[in-house]
Order: structure tokens, then sequence, then C-alpha cells
């Protein structure tokens, strides 16, 4: 018999939020004698190196029990029900966000082998339509995928890949619809629009690649249970694929593996890596699909490389024997380690992040004091420069760069204040064009707005970055609301971009800041080093520094200062609320990874053993208990907590919905406050939310009116 007391409860909360909201223009009211969803407790124990651990929610990781169906529905109704008199201001602000895109829009074409190729928006559509054009702008529009046609039925809809045969004739594309990211792989004809039969299940979505036959491809299939990417198969087209021939599969867990093609077409490599640890390329010949891979070089552990073909060698991107990267060069032909020479050393205080190989001129991505900047070399004159830019804070990244005989590099910058601007720089002549720069409607004016470079002291000595951008005027005497956010693991660094929604709490007097703690690589590898493994709790205590830093110099106070962060930021948000409650007003945890323990000792769940390196490996005992000292589930106790608003998705690929679901089960359990805790499950999505251009917008203006309720400013 089903749980009709909890359905009872749902429908309970659904009737209150159809109730009159409450005045406008004055201090937010939560609903009072609400009282939140409820979970049953069954014991679940696990021991590992003498520890014992009850869990008393395991349960909820049943995901078709209906029991957990009908909690995760009450959840959503409790929220609707306690941010019911918000809905006007959500209903605003989401018209704000919207209304800052250019509905009807269009990316700037880039060329690659004869063809232009752009994707458009139309008005009023949720999904780019991908075009090209032959040799030049003014030839006919040749629709390649409406997106918008392709989702029509779906809740959820995404195109991973599109990769387009050397003879221009055929796309190998995939789809998702289901937000999993096990993607199907299927071909079209260009000419006739028909779209073969080969049809692919359970690939991953970024990894085909042709061969130059024109009809053989190579793409990657997922394990379905922990979804680790692990076979590379050959797949010719008009055969049965149950004919496809496996041509390697990756026996070490601990890697991911992918399919990608040399910028000289010349190799097809497959790439294996342990995030941030080890890589191990193999290569063939284009020309010889049925031919065997060579390994390029060994893989070691604490060694990677990145490769790129260049004439009659290779050009070598790796941390050997250089932590912050340096760039070696190898014959094509001898590419053992014994035959690299260098070309660019390595430097303790630029990290050389990546690099682009042209015909004449070699593009590198360097770190430095945690700014993003493009260096040039010519291949022959050997001379070298950067590219200056005038702001405090930016960041500049190379754009799509297909073509290898050019001398135009297309690059892409922006700040917290700039939009997304997108430069043709010529690297002989040294002339920079302006090609396109995201227009944000809505009456934007950059020159309203300000941007700052801040360093804090963390406990340790050591000074961790924060960028700032607020609207000017702002008075740095205490009273501002400021979010705080970070995200500070694998290495992935947060840089200072532009976001169009953040105007809307700029121009409510909120200050936005990013914490550029350790965990990233926003200055050099051994930010990265210091924030992983045994030394994570830099990170939460970085994040937790940052947070008293800008109180302590008026930015804001405790009252108002709020913290986000999502997936391995929305760990961070758990262990910051367990280690410091009493610093945050407000704490946003999107999609959080907060159990982690039980999900590193558990294989069998999605990309785990992929995370070793990350996080640690339970079965270590030193690293257990280090995992367990910050797991934020594991840390949840009695005491006052900030108030929280959660989200997840129901098909989380990345983060499973059960983790946030148990962790603000015992929250409710333990917590000793009244402050509110609100969980948000989008029940037809993944872990990227809702995949619409103007769907997601629905979820952000929820977040920013939790805030604004919080300030008391709903409007």
């Amino acid at each position: 018999m089903k749980n009709n007391g909890l359905l009872f409860f749902v429908l309970l909360l659904v009737a209150g939020c159809n109730q009159k909201p409450d005045t406008m223009n004055k201090a937010y009211q939560w609903p009072s004698g609400i009282t939140p969803p409820t979970v049953e407790k069954n014991n679940k124990e696990f021991v590992l190196h003498g520890d014992k651990r009850i869990d008393h929610y395991y349960w909820l990781n049943e995901r078709d029990n209906p029991k957990v169906l009908d909690y995760l529905r009450a959840e959503n109704a409790y929220l609707d029900t306690m941010m019911a008199a918000t809905k006007p201001l959500q209903e605003k602000l989401f018209q704000e966000l919207k209304g800052r895109i250019k509905e009807k829009d269009e990316s700037l074409p880039y060329k690659d082998n004869g063809y232009w190729y752009y994707s458009r928006f139309e008005e009023g559509k949720q999904y780019p339509v991908f075009c090209r054009k032959k040799e030049t702008l003014e030839a006919p529009e040749e629709i390649m995928f409406d997106q918008n046609k392709m989702a029509e039925g779906h809740k959820f809809y995404h195109i991973g890949t599109r990769r387009v045969s050397d003879n221009n004739e055929l796309v190998a594309f995939t789809t998702d619809s289901v937000s999993r990211r096990l993607y199907h792989l299927q071909v079209k004809n260009l000419k006739t629009g028909e779209t073969y039969p080969d049809e692919i299940l359970n690939v991953d979505g970024g990894s085909v690649e042709w061969a130059s036959d024109n009809k053989t491809f190579f793409y990657v299939k997922k394990d379905v249970t922990t979804l680790l990417p692990y076979q590379v198969w050959r797949h010719v087209l008009g055969s049965d694929p149950k004919s496809d021939v496996l041509v390697y599969e990756e026996k070490d867990n601990r890697f991911y593996i992918d399919v990608d093609r040399s910028k000289s077409k010349k190799y097809i490599l497959i790439e294996s890596n342990m995030n941030e640890v080890s890589t191990e390329i193999q290569l063939l010949e284009a020309s010889n699909p049925t031919g065997k891979f060579r390994v390029f070089q060994p893989r070691q552990q604490n060694f990677q490389y990145f490769i790129e073909h260049f004439n009659d060698k290779f050009y070598v991107h790796t941390d050997w024997n250089a932590p912050n990267f340096r760039m070696m060069e190898t014959p094509e032909n001898k590419t053992g380690r014994e035959n690299w020479k260098e070309v660019i050393p390595y430097r303790k205080d630029v990290y050389i992040s990546g690099f682009t190989v042209f015909k004449n001129h070699l593009v590198l991505s360097e770190v430095k004091d945690a700014l993003r900047q493009l260096r040039i070399i010519n291949q022959t004159t050997k001379q070298d420069e950067y590219l200056h830019f005038d702001e405090p804070v930016f960041t500049v990244s190379e754009g799509m760069n297909p073509d290898f005989n050019t001398n135009i590099l297309r690059f892409v910058y922006n700040s917290l204040t700039t939009p997304s601007t997108i430069y043709d720089y010529n690297m002989d002549t040294k002339q920079k064009e302006l090609k396109k720069q995201t227009e944000v409607l809505g009456g934007f004016n950059k020159d309203d707005y300000a941007s700052e470079r801040l360093w804090a002291t963390a406990r340790d000595g050591v000074k961790v970055p924060i960028s700032l951008v607020y609207k000017k005027g702002v008075k740095k005497d205490g009273s501002n609301p400021l979010l705080l956010y970070a995200y500070g693991s694998y290495g992935n660094s947060s840089w200072p971009g532009f976001n169009s929604n953040i105007l809307s709490l700029l121009n409510r007097g909120f200050i936005f800041a990013i914490a550029h703690v350790r965990g990233g690589q926003e200055m050099g590898r051994q930010w990265y080093d210091e924030g992983h493994l045994l030394k994570k709790m830099n990170t939460f205590t970085d994040f937790i520094d940052c947070g008293k830093f800008l109180v302590s110099e008026n930015f804001t106070t405790k009252d108002h200062l709020y913290a986000n962060g999502g997936s391995a930021g929305g760990l961070l948000m758990g262990g910051i609320t367990n280690m410091s409650p009493e610093l945050w007003k407000g704490v946003i945890a999107e999609v959080p990874f907060v159990d982690v323990l039980t999900t590193m000792s558990d294989a069998s769940i999605p990309l785990t053993t992929g995370e070793y390196e990350e996080w640690g490996n339970p079965a270590d005992s030193v690293e257990y208990f280090y995992m367990k000292s910050y797991s934020p589930y594991d840390n949840v106790e009695k005491k006052s907590y900030p108030n929280l608003l959660v989200t997840t998705g129901l098909h989380d690929s990345q983060v499973q919905y059960f983790e946030p679901a148990k962790w603000v089960a015992k929250m409710r359990e333990m917590k000793t406050d009244k402050n509110i805790i609100l969980f948000k499950i989008n029940m037809d999505a993944g872990h990227g939310g809702a995949s619409g251009r103007f769907d997601y917008l629905k979820d952000e203006a929820l977040q920013y009116a939790f805030l604004l309720a919080l300030e008391g400013k709903v409007e």
C-alpha cells in the first residue's frame, strides 16, 4: 500500500502554493506552522578499518521505490509552499534574466575544411539550429540539425557532438534525451538529409572521430553501471553495429578514455587519462583505420603529457620534471620520452595550461597570479609576445581555431564587467579585429559596475586571490549582502568571466565574489596539489578565510554573507556549513557531492573509481579517516546551521540524487536552530539541470529569490 499520509502532505502543500501571497515591499515572512517532510530511518551499518558508521537514510538510493519518489515530491511541494510569496519576485527575476538574452542570435562562424559553421537561435525557441555554408558566408545556408524539432516530446534533450567526415558529406552525432550522459550515436547524410539506421547506444557524448576514408569512425562506449568510458570501437558505415570491432579496452578503472583527432588530421588518438595524475596516448594514422594503434609514451604514475602533430614532429605538453608544465618536441617516428627535446622551459611562477599549433605559430595558454594570458611564438623566428588587456580582473582563452594553415588566432575575452568578446588577431601584422560581442539587453552599461582583485591571507599564511564585482556607488560599510562562490576541485579553475544573470543581484545591492581557493589551478599546479587528497581541507579553510576577510574589510557582515557552489563546489558548501556555520546567513548547494565516504567506498556507483586520485581510496586507512574528517554527511551534528537551499536532479549521473536527499534529511534531524532548509529536485533532469536556454533561468530565479527573501527584499 502506498504512503497515503505522504501523498496527503504533498496535496496539502500544493494547495498552500495557491494561497494569496503576502503583500510585497516588506520584509519577507516565511510561512509559519508548516512542517517539513520527514523520512523514515532504516539502519545501514558500514564497518571499515575498525570504524563503524550507521546510515539511517541509505535506503533513499532506491530510485524506483514509490516511497522515495513520494518523498522527493513532498520536498518540492514544501519548497513551493515556503517560497509561495516570492512567486511574483521569481517571475520578475525570470523575465529580467530572459530579457537580457538576445533571443534571435547567431554564433560567430568559423571555417573548417571549406565550410563555415555556426549556430543560431530563433526568437522564443529553447535550442540552437546548427548550420553551415560552403566556402563563403554568402552561400546558401545548410541546416545540419534543428534541435528544437529534435527535442519535441522530450523534457530534456542534448546534442553531444557533431563530427563531419573529411569529404564534408556525413556527420556523426550523439544525443541524450534522459540527462544520464549515456548518448545515442547516429550518422546523417548532409547531402540527402537521410539519417542512417546505424544507431549505437550508451556511448560517450563527445568521443567520435572519422577516419579519412569517409566510412569508418571510432567511438567510445560507456559502462552503463559505472558510467565510465572504457572501450574504443570501430564502426564501418552501413554495417551492423553488432559486428563492430573492439579496438581498445581500458582495464584500469581509474582512467577515463576518449577518442580525438590531431589538428593536422593525420592521426586518430586514444587518450587515457587519470585526472591530473597520469596520461597515455595511442595513435593511428587516419588513412589506415584497420591498422594497429601504437603507444606514444607508456603511462607512468605522476606523469602527464598531451600532444599535437606538427609537420614531421610532435609538440608535447608535459609535467615531466616540471610541475607547472613545459613544452617539448619529438620526431614523428621516435615518440619515446628519451627523444624529447625541450622547447619552452618550466617556470615556477607560470603555469602552461594548454597550447595550439598553427603552421607558422605556436600559441600557449599561460596562467600567472590567477590571470590567464595568451603567448604567441613565431615558429620561424622564435620571437614571442603576450596579448595585453587593461582590466584588473579578466579571462582570455582561445576560441575556435580548427584551421591549421592560417595566421589568424581567434580568441575570447571577457571579465566580470565585460561581456564575452571574440577577436581575430593577425599573428604576423599584430592587428586585432573585433568580430562579435555578446549583446546584453535590458539597459546594461558596463560603466555602471566595477571589479577588483583582492588577496586574503589564509590561516597558514598563503595569499588566496578573490575576484569581486559590484555596482558603482556601493559603500564598503558592511551593509552590503555578498554572495561568495567557489569550486576548488579537480584542478578546475574558476575564472572571473561575465555572467549577465548576476546583474539582477548587483542591481539590488549585492556584491558578487569568487574565491580562487586551493584545489583549482589559478595559481599553478601547486595550487591543485595543496587542495586535494590529504590536503583537501585547505579548500574549505581557504573559503572560510576568504569569507572572514571580506567581513573584516567591511564588504559585508555575517548577517549578509552568503555562499554558493555546485557539484564538488557543493561539497565545499557542505564542508563550510559544518566547519563555520555561524559565518553564513545562507548557503546554496547545487547538486552537492556530500556523502564522500559512502560514495567513494562503492565502486559500482558511477565514476567512483576514476575519482580515487582526487579524494582518496577508502581502502587505505589514512585516506579513509581523512575523508571522514570533512565528509559533510558524516559530520552533521546537533548545532545551529545557516539557511540552506539544496538542489539536485533525479537523473544526475555525476552526483546521485540520494546524496543531497540523505544530507537534507540528516540536517533536518540534527539541527537545533529555526533556520530553513529547502530542497529542490528536478524530476526530469540530471547534473546540468534543464537543457533549454530559458528553462534553467527559472532555477536561477528561485535561487536569487531565496537570497533576497533572506535579505527581506521581496519586491
